[in-house]
Parts: structure tokens; sequence; C-alpha cells
């Protein structure tokens, strides 16, 4: 009986050291843009395994899968937004991240949403959406050539929206300029309290 009781109490010693030691795992936003859809979204679509365009076949082959079966976290955790300074020219589709080079691949040939210009309903899927954050949107410049790498000076800023709270699948009016042929919709989701991550998405369209 001794026995058993002494490896009872060890038992729970280790039991207990297990769980004080173990780290709580913080909440983390994660979503991307769903209309017009992110290259991650796309690909995500498509299928990581058998991706149905030249584009996402691409993608998978510089990057692997894993990227779009995680297709919304497409972050940076303490970006806080130094997005310039931590993104260099050329990475901004991936964040700057290895996992997400696939997506940076400068191609005429991302499938991409037909789009005009004027007043448009666009929309962010949040799987985990958290409250008090700015979402910001760009496009690329007149004359962009999509099969040169996204540079931070390619973009014009649209609009912001501070201190927005998303729902699953949130929708925004934005007064899209004049352009013609390829362009890239480029989304900053920037959390403004409890953490300092941001999301980042690029959306390919043809006018």
């Amino acid at each position: 009986m001794h026995v058993r009781r002494k490896v009872a109490l060890i038992a729970t010693a280790i039991a207990t050291s297990l769980v004080v030691l173990t780290p709580a795992t913080p909440a983390s936003a994660h979503g991307s843009m769903s209309n017009p859809p992110s290259r991650a979204y796309v690909c995500k679509q498509e299928g990581p395994e058998r991706p149905q365009s030249a584009a996402c076949r691409a993608a998978v082959a510089a990057g692997g899968t894993q990227a779009f079966y995680d297709w919304h976290e497409v972050s940076l955790l303490n970006a806080g937004g130094r997005h310039q300074q931590l993104i260099p020219d050329g990475q901004l589709c991936s964040a700057g991240r290895a996992k997400y080079r696939g997506l940076d691949l400068p191609r005429a040939d991302w499938p991409a949403r037909q789009m005009s210009s004027g007043n448009q309903t666009i929309t962010y899927h949040a799987t985990a959406p958290h409250s008090a954050s700015n979402f910001s949107f760009y496009i690329t410049k007149p004359g962009f050539n999509p099969t040169q790498p996204l540079r931070w000076s390619d973009l014009v800023h649209i609009q912001t929206f501070n201190n927005q709270n998303p729902t699953t699948f949130t929708n925004w009016t934005i007064n899209i300029p004049q352009r013609t042929g390829r362009h890239i919709i480029y989304s900053i989701w920037q959390r403004v309290v409890g953490s300092e991550e941001a999301f980042y998405t690029c959306s390919d369209v043809v006018f």
C-alpha cells in the first residue's frame, strides 16, 4: 500500500509540473481576402496537393504544400505597423516569410478576378476574427507589370478602415481607381489591441 501511494504521489507531481511548465498559447487572428481572393486563398481552394492553375502549381513547387493548408497565416507576429521596414521589396505577398515564397512569384497567369473601377464590395475571410483592428487596402499603379517583383513603390493607397470588429466574413465598399489590364489588390490587417500581429494578402484582378 505504501508503494502504491508513493507512485501515485510521484505521478501527481509530474502531472502538476507539466501543467506549470507548458506555456499558454496566445489566441491568434487568422484570415485572408476571399473577394477578390488572395493568391493563398485561390491555391487553397484549388487544393494544395493537386492545384489546377499553373501559377499555383509553381507556388507549391517553390514553397511546398503546407503554405496553402496554412493559407490564413501569411503574417508577422510583431509587425506593429512597421510593414515597409520588415518586408523587403519583392516579398510583399509572402510577408517576407520563406514558407510563403511561392506567393511572390511574378507571373502574368495568376488566377484573377474581374474588377471594374468605382465602388466595389470586397470581402475578408477571418477564421479567427479579433476586434479593434485596422484594415488597409492598396492597388498597383497604372502600368504595373505583373511579371516583375511587387515593390512597395508599386502600390497606391485606396482606403483604411480603422477600429474594425471583423466577423468571419466582413464586407467593405471601396472606390477602385481607373485601371486597365492586370493589377494586384494588396491588403494589410493590423491588430491594434492585445497584439502587434499583421496579416498580408495579394489578390490578382483584371480590368
